[in-house]
């Protein structure tokens, strides 16, 4: 089946397959100037000790070379560089040039930017050799892929024997009754945030739809074990709105 026969969904909507990265960059392009300020405000600050405790298991040294995909304005990139006591290298690779125009700005601010290498490409088709980084990362960008396992594979495949594949994504709550408490801020509260910061309520729409489009902990967890990956585990964050999910290279 051809592209334009495929289709994906694009939150709760249908639409040919070559035409989400396109959808998607229009999201990111207009919400990239308030990324930041926009996470603070919808997971009251929250996802900074989720990023904080994703890295925490990472399992990196000084002189590493790790990848963030989706790395956007470098949060993760930033807690891996400290991880690696300021004596590592990281590749941040967006397909967001807006993004990555954040992201090159803070870290610049941040003083790392001999330290990072900027790379603009697709995570279903890295432009990266085999065996290339101990370890790769890619945190709430997973959901707006296009071909989720194909990524996981792409980032299998880059990975070196022995290291890490490390997702941070939004995922299903484990507390049956946090659901309906949980759907309500997320439909109702979310998109307005959006509106009253950005000017954008259909952007966080979309962000909010995709959420409920992603697999749930298991069924992601037996995709990166089809990528190729072993000793897959997650953890969950706060009841499961997120989950950090780990897997090692053979």
């Amino acid at each position: 089946m051809s592209d334009s026969q495929e289709t994906t969904h694009f939150g709760f909507r249908d639409i040919p397959v070559g035409e989400k990265v396109g959808q998607v960059r229009r999201v990111f392009d207009s919400v990239a100037e308030k990324y930041d300020l926009m996470n603070d405000l919808m997971s009251l600050g929250i996802h900074r000790l989720w990023k904080r405790q994703a890295i925490a298991k990472l399992k990196l040294q000084p002189g590493d070379h790790c990848l963030d995909l989706a790395g956007g304005t470098g949060d993760l990139a930033i807690l891996m560089h400290k991880k690696m006591e300021g004596q590592g290298r990281v590749t941040l690779c967006d397909i967001n040039l807006s993004m990555l125009k954040q992201g090159r700005k803070r870290l610049t601010d941040e003083g790392m930017v001999s330290s990072i290498d900027w790379v603009c490409g697709n995570a279903e088709k890295l432009p990266f050799p085999d065996n290339s980084f101990q370890a790769a990362t890619i945190g709430f960008g997973i959901r707006n892929v296009t071909r989720i396992q194909r990524a996981l594979d792409e980032m299998q495949r880059v990975v070196k024997p022995g290291g890490q594949v490390l997702v941070l994504e939004f995922s299903k709550v484990a507390i049956p009754f946090l659901r309906p408490i949980y759907d309500t801020y997320s439909f109702n509260l979310l998109p307005e945030i959006g509106q009253i910061v950005t000017k954008d309520r259909d952007s966080y729409q979309y962000l909010v739809e995709s959420i409920r489009q992603f697999p749930d902990q298991e069924t992601f967890k037996e995709m990166m074990e089809s990528a190729g990956l072993y000793r897959v585990r997650y953890d969950n964050l706060s009841a499961g709105i997120a989950a950090i999910h780990v897997g090692f290279k053979v």
